[in-house]
Order: C-alpha cells, then structure tokens, then sequence
C-alpha cells in the first residue's frame, strides 16, 4: 500500500481537530495478529494479517485507491500462482 502513516498532525493550533478536505489520504486497515500465546497451530503464530485499503477523500465523498488489489484468498492465490 501507500505509505500514508502519521504523517501529520490531528490537531490544530487551537487544540481542534482537523476535518477532513479533499486530497487528504487515510489508510482503512482491519487486521488480526496471532502471538505466541494462542491455542492455533504453532505454523500460524506470530503472523499478522492486513487487509489494507488507501482512500483518499473527495469533494464529494471519497475513493479507494486500492480498489482493485487482490483481497480474497482465491484472488490472492491466483495472483501468487503467476509469480
């Protein structure tokens, strides 16, 4: 994905925060973490999987950047099977 990470303040001078404008970019990343700890398969500890999209915000809404990256398992293995 984009590297769109902190990269700024949320805040500003007066202490409010900032709204969202047209052209500002956030990252929408639901994701899970498997440690040491959990009572899966020892093969699936300490992963992390991301599902990750960049949006970017509109004048009149927004668009995902990201729209058409591979989200699916079957999209993914099939996008693997050509590397």
């Amino acid at each position: 994905g984009l590297d769109v990470h902190d990269v700024g303040l949320y805040k500003n001078n007066d202490g409010s925060s900032i709204c969202l404008q047209p052209g500002m970019v956030f990252t929408v990343e639901p994701g899970i973490y498997i440690n040491n700890d959990s009572d899966l398969e020892r093969g699936f500890h300490n992963i992390g999987v991301r599902i990750e999209d960049d949006i970017v915000i509109t004048r009149n809404g927004c668009e995902v950047l990201s729209k058409d990256v591979p989200k699916t398992v079957m999209e993914i293995e099939k996008l693997m099977s050509h590397a």
